[in-house]
């Protein structure tokens, strides 16, 4: 064999390994093509639902919030309303308590002294009394 047929023989040889690598890595790109087409045509309706669901998060922050805020009111209500009780009924009130815990108390202490009338009775006299 001559040298230039060894020449020739090795091109042809490059030039089929070189059309086989082209038509896969066409094969390649067309599959790539396709998945890229269908993955676009998928996220149409990925950002719809996205869409639809941030806009019922949306909906219900602002109830969350409508809430909150009524329940700031009604904190701020029942805080002054419970101040207004204080001032005008609490003194009174903590007055009538502390004088009927004192009067229980003597009349407590009174039926005891009558139930032991000689408990006293061995009392030292005082000095200067004798």
């Amino acid at each position: 064999m001559s040298p230039g047929w060894l020449a020739a023989g090795a091109f042809v040889l490059l030039v089929i390994v070189l059309v086989f690598v082209g038509i896969k890595a066409a094969r390649f790109f067309d599959e790539a093509t396709i998945a890229m087409r269908k993955a676009h045509e998928n996220t149409d309706p990925l950002f719809t639902e996205a869409n639809t669901t941030l806009t019922h998060v949306n909906t219900q922050l602002e109830r969350v919030d409508g809430i909150t805020a009524n329940a700031r009111a009604v904190t701020g209500n029942v805080s002054a309303l419970t101040s207004l009780f204080t001032a005008t009924l609490g003194g009174p009130l903590v007055k009538a308590a502390a004088l009927s815990y004192g009067v229980s108390k003597a009349v407590k202490a009174r039926r005891k002294a009558a139930e032991q009338p000689n408990k006293h009775a061995r009392r030292r006299p005082k000095r200067g009394s004798r």
